[in-house]
């Protein structure tokens, strides 16, 4: 269906859960405030969006297994890691169909999206290219040439900017027609002709072990886990674990393991009634047993303490 819109969060939870076709945990590791703007146009086959975040975070994310993403960086600083690479700009990242995968970011950042159908994009290669575009294992890195690079940002901004300022111009089927060809066929003929960096067998079996690391962490997200028992789960040593976590999520197990059980702390105590539970009861539902010394890493993370956090959700 035709359509179009802008959409402010300042809520982690509401805006993971606003994302079509991707599961996604988002870990916010900084004490900045979250905010996040989407921008989103639905085409007849494509789906477009830009994205604009103000808070370092790392997401661990799952997309569907029927459709097809690709992802580019709309400023090059703060950089956007996928899987411990770093993102230039004028570079896509085509995503595997169901893929798991690590995203960082340090700060402020913007990046386009677009989707669709992956039986429509079978379809457009075949009638772009004569030839079915061979979909890769994993999230790939492709450097198309220049000029094309170029128009695929141009549609795509042009799209986004109408989304804004005029978007009943997205009800027009024809206007809505030309935008969607124009971006297909510079997408896939860049996907075509463009440079693709695949990534090793090697570094694909660090992502499938960091994707069991998130899972082994979902499944106790109310415990501390010691970790030779993480490691002992993974079949990995401790010190490979570590090398692993510091190249995906920029911060060794432990920790990152700990700010994931606090940012569960944080939307608890944000979506809790202050006159039905208390910070120390969230606090040991998930491992914190030491109210004074928690209360200390909360406010150090987060730059306000848990009771705040409490009070205000039940504000709003």
């Amino acid at each position: 269906m035709l359509g179009c819109g802008t959409r402010t969060f300042t809520d982690p939870d509401e805006y993971c859960a606003h994302f079509p076709g991707a599961n996604i945990s988002l870990v916010v590791t900084g004490n900045d405030e979250f905010r996040a703007r989407v921008v989103w146009v639905n085409l007849h086959r494509l789906s477009l969006a830009t994205i604009e975040e103000r808070a370092p975070r790392v997401a661990f994310v799952s997309l569907s297994p029927t459709r097809i993403f690709a992802s580019f960086p709309l400023r090059s600083d703060p950089p956007v890691f996928i899987n411990g690479v770093r993102l230039r700009r004028g570079e896509i990242v085509l995503h595997a169909q169901g893929e798991q995968f690590h995203q960082r970011s340090t700060g402020l950042t913007r990046r386009g999206l677009i989707s669709l159908a992956a039986r429509d994009f079978a379809d457009y290669g075949k009638a772009l290219l004569g030839a079915s575009l061979v979909l890769p294992p994993t999230a790939s890195i492709v450097r198309p040439p220049r000029n094309v690079t170029t128009q695929i940002m141009r549609v795509h901004r042009q799209a986004c900017e109408l989304a804004m300022e005029k978007p009943e111009m997205i009800a027009h089927r024809e206007v809505a027609r030309a935008i969607e060809q124009d971006l297909i066929s510079a997408l896939v003929s860049g996907l075509g002709v463009g440079t693709i960096c695949i990534c090793s067998k090697t570094r694909r079996r660090h992502a499938e072990i960091m994707a069991h690391f998130e899972g082994a962490l979902a499944q106790q997200h109310a415990r501390h886990i010691p970790g030779p028992e993480l490691s002992r789960a993974l079949g990995v040593p401790e010190r490979t674990l570590r090398m692993y976590c510091m190249a995906f999520l920029g911060r060794g197990p432990a920790d990152y393991a700990r700010l994931r059980r606090l940012n569960h702390v944080r939307s608890a105590l944000a979506h809790s009634d202050p006159a039905l539970t208390n910070v120390a009861t969230i606090a040991r539902e998930h491992g914190f047993s030491e109210p004074g010394r928690f209360s200390a890493i909360y406010r150090a993370v987060f730059g306000e303490m848990p009771s705040t956090t409490l009070r205000r959700g039940c504000a709003t």
